[in-house]
């Protein structure tokens, strides 16, 4: 694509922001900045990632990885406001899904030991996790406040913080897996996914890129429960004070 093609696509930006003042949504200036933050990104990670493909060196790849985790934990935790210690929290529940997940994935040999797959596949997991996180964080919230008086209750019957708040977190990490599974149910009849789609415009074969595409789809569904899970057990805790109280969790 030239970048004459890819400047005529900002009308689309153009006629959104219109249809924002016609309408009187104020959301104009919000677009407008999300356009050049997405462009100025986008535009810098392409050229950081062409430097570490030439150079192929493990430092720079872990380096990226770790920045992505970051970067996705501090996004999720605007979702945890007036929850302590949660960034450490979500940083240690991607982190570990990932070693998880990549791990099975290189010693397996289903995806090369190369920048060009490991710093891609990665993305899209960490991503993937990120959004989990911030569903479960959001529906915890909820289901905190909405259910107080249910867990005030089996504490004065003398269950322990974890019983108390076990169909809670049971409820928030489900919520967590709906766009995930809904996803997968979905996948090939409403939507053709981004690899597959990608791939087959760069002119791969549709079955070999169907097959990537599933990798994608099963390791998705696999970090969402895992990173979601991993999350629930850091993060009960952390619900109650020393005397075993329900903490004033507001945004």
């Amino acid at each position: 694509m030239s970048l004459l093609a890819l400047s005529f696509t900002l009308l689309f930006v153009v006629i959104t922001m219109l249809v924002s003042v016609w309408q009187k949504l104020d959301l104009e200036m919000d677009i407008a900045i999300g356009t050049i933050r997405a462009a100025i990104q986008l535009l810098a990670v392409g050229y950081v990632l062409q430097f570490v493909f030439q150079s192929k060196h493990l430092l720079f790849i872990v380096l990226i990885i770790c920045i992505m985790i970051v970067v996705a934990a501090l996004n999720a935790a605007k979702r945890a406001k007036g929850m302590t210690g949660v960034v450490w929290r979500i940083i240690l529940s991607i982190a570990t899904m990932e070693i998880l997940m990549m791990g099975l994935l290189l010693s397996l040999q289903i995806i090369e030991a190369t920048p060009q797959y490991i710093i891609p596949l990665s993305g899209m997991t960490i991503g993937n996790a990120m959004v989990a996180c911030g569903l479960f964080l959001t529906q915890l919230k909820r289901e905190t406040e909405s259910s107080k008086g249910e867990i005030e209750t089996l504490l004065s019957l003398g269950a322990t913080s974890r019983q108390a708040v076990q169909d809670v977190l049971k409820r928030s990490v489900k919520f967590s897996m709906i766009p995930t599974i809904d996803a997968m149910k979905t996948v090939g009849l409403v939507q053709l996914p981004g690899m597959m789609t990608g791939m087959i415009i760069a002119g791969a074969d549709p079955v070999e890129a169907v097959r990537y595409q599933l990798l994608i789809i099963f390791v998705f569904t696999s970090s969402s429960a895992i990173t979601s899970m991993m999350l629930s057990v850091l993060c009960y805790k952390n619900l109650f004070t020393k005397d075993l109280q329900l903490k004033n969790w507001r945004q």
